[in-house]
């Protein structure tokens, strides 16, 4: 009996620090949160990046790119492109520069800490652009699309990609893509979630 209060306990603690890990990550839980979604995202996040149809030269941008997973995934996708990533957790930047450490020395990967909202990036710069379990957390969906919108080149494709944990809604995702500038908004499904992707 004893040992069956304790797992219930347990849980009811995990349940709260979820919450820590996974909404801003700061810290021990941080880390921890970072190698939980490490390990859980992978797969969706390969099919987000296929949706996107990441080509060897291309320049991509990751928005929240947390324990950097994405980032791995998409350095070994551009060989003579480039990858660049803002997440605004210090912690993710740190994880996520460990784990591409090599990458970034040879100029391929560049990670900064930094908000959607004020990409510090030039007009134009990027082909593809992707955010997963990111926009539900960003302060203002509007400005941190239309700051995507301001760095990506004209034909470029955006992803907006969600699994179930997320707490996005589907509703009105391509609405706000076609309200921020973009064109051919829509809808992808997976059991593992879903991808809104639209063209610049």
């Amino acid at each position: 009996m004893h040992n069956h209060q304790q797992q219930h306990q347990h849980l009811s603690i995990v349940d709260s620090l979820l919450m820590q890990m996974f909404g801003r990550p700061k810290g021990i839980l941080g880390r921890l949160g970072g190698f939980i979604l490490a390990h859980t995202k992978r797969d969706f996040t390969e099919w987000v990046i296929h949706l996107l149809e990441v080509q060897p030269d291309d320049k991509v941008l990751e928005v929240g790119f947390g324990p950097g997973v994405g980032i791995e995934i998409l350095a070994a996708a551009v060989s003579t492109g480039y990858v660049a990533g803002v997440d605004y957790s210090k912690e993710m930047v740190e994880q996520a520069r460990a784990r591409n450490a090599k990458a970034i020395e040879t100029g391929l990967v560049q990670l900064e800490y930094g908000s959607v909202e004020k990409l510090p990036f030039a007009d134009d710069t990027f082909d593809k652009v992707l955010a997963i379990n990111s926009m539900q957390v960003w302060p203002d969906v509007m400005v941190g699309l239309r700051e995507i919108w301001r760095v990506m080149k004209g034909g470029g494709k955006i992803a907006l990609g969600f699994t179930p944990h997320s707490g996005q809604s589907r509703t009105g995702l391509t609405e706000m893509l076609t309200t921020a500038g973009f064109t051919e908004a829509h809808l992808v499904e997976t059991d593992q979630g879903f991808c809104a992707l639209a063209t610049k």
